[in-house]
């Protein structure tokens, strides 16, 4: 994508002053993954209160996930390990939060359909980890370079809409918000599997 996505833009500046410490990409990419669990896991009791707290260190973990490829460039340490790193702490976070959100969940009207939307959605990001690689693989790419496959816009990409986890868990409409980013996940697992295929062919 050639505008830079606006959080991108921000982490660019804000991860500077880490260039020159022994903090390495990977120390963020993992520090992400923990972050983003944790978060998802605070949606599980079906507790309002959890429920605003992980929406926080959610969106907080997807923001700071901009941070070690800025650090890695910065730094000249970007790696084979670190691209893969990247994408596996990011597959894992979103299933974590699907499967979190539908267990959560199942006890609103949503009932035993929260349950099976939450681990669709979270077999969807899995899916979606892998067709993206593939797509990059097809693209050209090396392995310590961008990622191209992700889908974006007028400097937004399609996982931008997750910041909306936030003000919606806090009003009150994360059960409405859930059912729409489930289904939302599968329709993209399945674009990713059809793109992959169409690169293979």
């Amino acid at each position: 994508m050639e505008q830079i996505p606006w959080d991108q833009h921000i982490a660019r500046r804000m991860v500077r002053p880490l260039a020159k410490t022994p903090v390495r990409p990977n120390h963020i990419t993992l520090l992400t993954l923990v972050l983003a669990v944790f978060g998802a896991l605070l949606f599980a009791p079906g507790d309002p209160v959890l429920a605003n707290w992980g929406a926080g260190i959610f969106i907080f973990a997807r923001f700071l996930d901009h941070f070690d490829g800025e650090l890695a460039r910065l730094q000249g340490t970007s790696s084979k390990l670190g691209y893969y790193l990247d994408y596996v702490a990011g597959g894992v976070g979103y299933a974590a939060l699907y499967a979190c959100l539908g267990i959560g969940l199942s006890t609103t009207a949503l009932g035993s359909w929260a349950t099976v939307l939450g681990f669709a959605g979270a077999a969807a990001s899995v899916i979606s980890l892998f067709g993206n690689l593939k797509i990059d693989k097809d693209a050209g790419g090396d392995d310590t370079g961008e990622a191209v496959g992700y889908p974006g816009f007028a400097g937004l990409e399609l996982e931008d809409g997750m910041y909306l986890l936030g003000p919606v868990t806090w009003l009150g409409f994360l059960t409405e918000f859930f059912v729409l980013a489930s289904l939302g996940a599968v329709v993209y697992g399945l674009w990713t599997i059809r793109s992959s295929l169409r690169h293979a062919s």
